[in-house]
């Protein structure tokens, strides 16, 4: 049984390895093409929609973080900006999309409190899908986010560019955390 844990152990971990290291691979090119089928980041953004609510589209709200006022989604989830973007222009597909997946809507967000309207906006991604943009910068979450307040995402470099959160004038933020008793909301 030993044996046969270990072996099954070592497999599970070199599977691991291999599928972080092809996910890396596939969105760092100099390009920015997308590694995967339209069907399958289709149906990846499928599961990231925001669930149906009372209201009657999902929101943009700010919150106050460990880095200042960042905006979040209407579950409290960090929202980030990829620096790899351009204006109104996802570069993120494939592999990234599953690490950072787009924030996606079916309807018109909302501006919360805090959320300048004018700054909120949709642009279309390459797959038809409708991705929420602020100051022009595609909005993602960030899979290693777990739940809200979680800023796991900032200043990381991954799939060719840096990812940091965006605050409610538009820009991304790069101050170090403040501390402000944890930090969380």
């Amino acid at each position: 049984m030993t044996r046969h844990t270990r072996t099954a152990t070592a497999l599970a971990s070199a599977l691991l390895i291999a599928t972080a290291a092809a996910g890396c691979s596939n969105g760092g090119g100099g390009n920015g093409s997308a590694s995967g089928t339209d069907s399958d980041v289709s149906s990846r953004e499928v599961d990231v929609l925001p669930a149906a609510s009372s209201s009657s589209a999902p929101a943009v709200d700010v919150k106050n973080g460990k880095f200042g006022k960042m905006l979040v989604d209407e579950k409290g989830m960090t929202l980030y900006e990829f620096d790899k973007d351009t204006k109104n222009k996802s570069m993120c597909n494939g592999s990234c999309a599953t690490a950072w997946p787009p924030f996606t809507v079916k309807s018109t967000p909302a501006a919360g409190s805090g959320v300048k309207s004018n700054l909120l906006k949709t642009t279309k991604r390459d797959d038809g899908s409708e991705q929420v943009t602020y100051n022009g910068r595609p909005l993602y979450r960030f899979e290693a986010d777990k739940k809200a307040g979680d800023v796991n995402g900032q200043d990381v470099n991954a799939f060719g560019a840096k990812w940091f959160i965006m605050n409610p004038e538009g820009k991304k933020v790069t101050t170090q955390p403040q501390n402000n008793n944890g930090g969380g909301y």
